[in-house]
């Protein structure tokens, strides 16, 4: 293996994500070669100009892509932009928020290296609240992954993380439909139907409050409920 590809959904993250960018390019990494694909879904507040300054300048060490949706399409498709376009033998998905740190890629992708994981998903449980990260935040997401366990035969403690890593083949060949947050329950309800070994390793985790710009929500919670019936019962 040489190369990992990681994609990074954007809308809106003006205020985080040119840090976000040089924590991705600096995190070490068992793999000579990391391509940064970011994907811009129509932000009205700056984001594209902020990427298309990073691209200009360059990332040492660290192949740069850049993608921008005309209009906003949803996260879903941002990362389904960005799988068509990866070129690594591993990806990841990388928010552009500040809740998840990239230094921990290479305790999630190790198992994959070697051998032991075609698929990994980082957990964040349990991990420690702070102001902001609601109680009925974590409730919730323990209650999908409950229900996404039910309907995929999996035994996942954290099927809603962003860090979900896998052999590039295996995404690839995956038919994604989700537009928005339905992409978690979608690709996790197909990789479960896959003979493929799925592993979970733990991970931080520094939720963001809505005040900070957390963007998923109560419709959001709903919609994945129906996308766990959906993708688990009709394919």
């Amino acid at each position: 293996m040489k190369r990992l590809s990681v994609i990074v959904p954007c809308y809106n993250e003006k205020d985080t994500v040119q840090e976000l960018i040089k924590k991705v390019a600096e995190a070490k990494i068992p793999l000579p070669e990391k391509e940064i694909l970011a994907i811009d879904d129509s932000s009205k507040d700056g984001t594209w100009e902020i990427l298309q300054s990073i691209k200009g300048n360059g990332l040492s060490g660290s192949i740069f892509k850049l993608r921008k949706h005309e209009k906003n399409m949803g996260k879903g498709r941002a990362i389904r932009t960005g799988i068509s376009a990866a070129e690594g033998d591993i990806i990841i998905i990388q928010d552009a928020d500040m809740e998840y740190d990239p230094n921990e890629y290479e305790k999630i992708i190790r198992p994959i290296i070697e051998g032991s994981a075609d698929v990994v998903y980082g957990t964040r449980f349990p991990y420690p609240l702070r102001p902001g990260n609601f109680t009925m935040h974590l409730f919730g997401n323990k209650m999908l992954t409950l229900m996404s366990n039910i309907f995929s035969g999996l035994r996942l403690t954290d099927m809603e993380t962003c860090y979900k890593a896998f052999k590039s083949p295996i995404l690839k060949g995956i038919t994604l439909k989700s537009d928005r947050f339905g992409f978690e329950p979608e690709v996790t309800a197909k990789i479960s139907k896959l003979k493929i070994r799925i592993k979970e390793v733990p991970i931080s985790y520094k939720g963001r409050k809505y005040s900070e710009g957390k963007k998923i929500g109560m419709k959001d919670a709903i919609d994945t409920a129906w996308c766990i019936i959906k993708y688990n019962i009709f394919g």
